[in-house]
Order: C-alpha cells, then structure tokens, then sequence
C-alpha cells in the first residue's frame, strides 16, 4: 500500500455518467468504493462489545462495520429496505471476522422505528456499548426557492432528530465506557450554497454532539463526531451531475475524493479506550480542507 496520501485512493477524474435514484447502491458505482475488506486489521479493541450503526449497509457506516466487528465487536446495522443487497453484503464481512451482524431494516424518520433498533440490538447483543449515527439524507439546491417543505422536513428528521430519538433511547443501556459516534460533514463549516439543508443539519449535529457530550460526561459516556470531506459512497451519484461526479475531490488539498476505509480509524478510536480523554470532539477526515 502506498504511503503517499495522494495516491491512496482513486482519483479524478471519475466516470461522470453514473447517477441514480434514491437510496444508491454501492454495487452500481464505478470505481468500486473501499471499505477496508482486503486491508483493515484489528487489534481487539472493541472485544466483547455490541455497536449499533445507522446507514451501516453502505459508504462509511460498512466500512465502520468491518473495522468495529475485527476489533471484536458484534454489530447491527439500520437501513432502508431498498437496501437489502448492500445490507446483507455488509453482513457478509461482518460474521467473516468471526461476529454476529443484526440487520434493521426501516426509516429512522420514524421516531419509534429509531426506538425499536435500539431495543432489538440489546435483545440480540444483551448490551449497547457504542452507537454510531451515521445515515444521513442530502439534497441539493440552486436557489432558495428550489427547496420544498418535505425536503427540510424530511432533511432534519433523517439527520438530527434521529439522533435524539436514538440518543434517548440507547443511554439507559450504556455503562460508562459506553460512547456515541456522530458524523457531520466539512458542510457543517463551509456550507456550500448548493447545499443549504445539508449544511445546516450538520452543523445542527456538531452542535448536538458537543451539548450531548457535556451532558453525558457525569454518566462515564463519551459523545464525539467525525467529519468527513468529500467521499466515495453512494451519496454522491445520487445528488451530483456528472461534471461534479467527474472531479469530485480534486479541490481538496490531496486533489481526491477520500474512501469509506479512510474514516474507519477515526470512529474506531473515538469508540473505544484508545480515545478516552476525546469527549465533545470534532475529528476532521477531509483530505486537507481545513475546519477553523
């Protein structure tokens, strides 16, 4: 493997002509992602523990699977129906590494769908150890007029009020030890006007995770969050054209688009002993772009 950070990954230009409907599949894109299948190797840090991932079928939630199930954890992953081969190719690699992987099936829109994820996890597991939030809807705009009530509606409910309902429900099972992985974007400081909603959810998260972790502290449970810059998952054929699809990455400092592998370190540390001074922390994986 290479030790040159511009050269660990593919990089632009990317075949343009690859877009898709809703939810995406990472089966129909062109390189195929890296989620760490063939490189990612574990050093037992999360032995023994249950982790529950949301959007843990694709992108970077599987790529978090497979490094939390080879550090030794078993895993449930929540996503959405339509996702089910991703999902089950994500389980693959999880019980390759010897643990057991839950798949939830459902909308996390739903406040009482998030509740149900975290009480078959402990049903299944017998504990929650670390909960990572990680599914996310963006859409796109031009204008402040292109933007409709369902899109913001729908926007905030996937994004930030999942976390609530998630983070409500997960806390009662969780010892101290116990920690909550957040992703919010490089979008939650730079904002691209393309992106409004977007934007401001993640930035509504950043927020959320530092409020969260200054409340969770006394009970021994640690809160932080990852953002990443732009990455190779099925996000992007779903909300760019193929002129963006095409250089996606290239104004990064390391002039690429990162990989799902890429982040996986960051949530492992944040989720286990190796980070248990980081509580209410922002760790950037954004191929040089600077969070100030």
């Amino acid at each position: 493997m290479t030790t040159d950070p511009r050269d660990a990954g593919p990089r632009p230009p990317f075949p343009g002509d690859q877009q898709q409907p809703r939810p995406g599949l990472t089966s129909k894109m062109t390189p195929r992602p890296d989620h760490g299948e063939e490189s990612y190797v574990g050093k037992g840090l999360l032995t023994g523990q249950a982790a529950l991932i949301t959007g843990g079928d694709s992108g970077i939630g599987r790529a978090v699977a497979i490094a939390y199930a080879r550090e030794g954890a078993d895993v449930a992953i929540s996503y959405l129906e339509a996702e089910q081969s991703d999902a089950e190719d994500t389980a693959s690699w999880v019980e390759k590494a010897g643990r057991r992987c839950l798949l939830l099936p459902g909308d996390i829109r739903d406040e009482a769908h998030c509740r149900t994820l975290v009480a078959r996890t402990v049903e299944a597991f017998g504990r929650l150890d670390v909960l990572v939030n990680n599914a996310a809807a963006q859409v796109v705009n031009e204008g402040i007029g292109d933007l409709k009530a369902d899109d913001i509606e729908g926007s905030f409910r996937a994004n930030v009020f999942a976390m609530y309902y998630l983070a409500q429900a997960a806390v009662p099972h969780m010892k101290p030890g116990g920690a909550i992985v957040n992703t919010t974007s490089e979008q939650a400081k730079i904002a691209d006007p393309t992106m409004l909603i977007y934007a401001a959810t993640k930035g509504a998260i950043a927020s959320l995770t530092i409020g969260l972790s200054n409340l969770l502290a006394p009970k021994g449970i640690r809160v932080n969050c990852v953002a990443p810059g732009p990455i190779w998952t099925p996000i992007q054929p779903i909300v760019k054209n193929p002129e963006q699809i095409e250089r996606l990455g290239s104004d990064t400092p390391l002039g690429r688009a990162g990989q799902p592998a890429e982040l996986a370190p960051a949530y492992v540390l944040l989720a286990s002993r190796e980070g248990s001074y980081m509580s209410g922390t922002l760790v950037p994986v954004t191929g040089g772009v600077p969070m100030l």
